[in-house]
């Protein structure tokens, strides 16, 4: 799924649940609240309106469309009862519910609701389960805080992989935790792109008065690699058996003829595309990246003396 349909997807069940529960709803208010126009709320409702189970008849589909200036929803026969979740389902959905609980971020609600999820999974005591989150970095607080006021800062940020030391204006729009360490996913100015920041690599955090819109639908916070200016890029292509990499890695598809597939492959190293090269064998070509062909030189000739010894 790409993020363009993830994104559209989280809107439209976001709001579906809303304007069921508030009927009538009036456009202007579903369009603000979810940050739809009134001509993407009608493509949405019109996407709606054909989903349902096989039959297809009208009790099978959802009726949803724009009235003057409501919204109106009815749903099929088979919303009127919640659907059972499986044993696997409902314990990913506790999980989820006790990780954002252990952040302290967590409301009244959500604790009532991890309750009672816990006591229907595991009746003789849901309290065995736990979910370790490490404490949140201090910056914490100041960049949520900043998160929620819309307000830029500037940090002064120690990269992980060259151990460079830059001072950044970022737009933060989320601060998550992932694998024991906590982040701050921003627009930075500075590269004038998306980025994410690993909170113990800020030294320090200013708060500008100048304040910024977020995006309607802000990418999914998760840890990935960002190419920057400074990568070394080079185009392998790959066979079949190698095509995971494309899946795996932040890479740009260029082209594909049935069992080849090029890619341009970024690295803030070329040493991490020859360790790859080097591991795929005759599944991968190096097509450009001078850099890279000489790490990958380097790599072979370490291996073999080391084979000879």
């Amino acid at each position: 799924m790409s993020d363009r349909t993830a994104s559209r997807l989280t809107r439209i069940l976001a709001m579906l649940p809303w304007v069921i529960a508030n009927p009538g709803a009036d456009v202007d208010e579903v369009c603000e609240r979810f940050g739809y126009t009134r001509k993407e709320l009608i493509r949405d409702l019109d996407l709606v309106f054909v989903c349902g189970l096989p039959g297809y008849g009208p009790g099978d589909l959802m009726v949803a469309y724009v009235e003057e200036d409501r919204v109106v929803v009815d749903t099929a026969d088979y919303f009127a009862q919640a659907p059972r979740l499986t044993a696997a389902e409902g314990l990913a959905l506790l999980a989820s519910g006790m990780t954002v609980m252990a952040t302290g971020q967590g409301s009244d609600v959500l604790a009532s609701a991890v309750d009672k999820l816990g006591t229907a999974l595991v009746p003789e005591g849901h309290d065995i389960l736990t979910v370790d989150v490490s404490a949140e970095h201090d910056l914490g607080s100041v960049l949520r805080s900043a998160v929620i006021d819309g307000k830029v800062v500037e940090i002064v940020y120690t990269t992980l992989s060259r151990g460079d030391t830059t001072t950044r204006l970022i737009e933060p729009w989320t601060v998550f935790t992932s694998l024991g360490n906590w982040y701050v996913s921003a627009f930075c100015r500075t590269s004038q792109a998306e980025r994410i920041f690993r909170l113990d690599r800020i030294q320090r955090v200013i708060e500008t008065k100048e304040r910024f819109e977020p995006p309607a639908a802000p990418p999914e916070p998760e840890v990935r690699y960002t190419p920057s200016e400074e990568d070394v890029v080079a185009t392998i292509r790959l066979r079949r058996p190698a095509f995971w990499v494309s899946d795996y890695y932040p890479v740009e598809i260029v082209s594909e003829d049935g069992d080849s597939r090029t890619v341009r492959f970024s690295a803030y190293d070329p040493s991490v595309a020859a360790q790859l090269l080097v591991r795929l064998g005759g599944d991968a070509t190096l097509l450009e990246g001078d850099e890279v062909r000489a790490a990958v030189d380097q790599l072979r000739a370490r291996l073999l003396a080391r084979y000879s010894l």
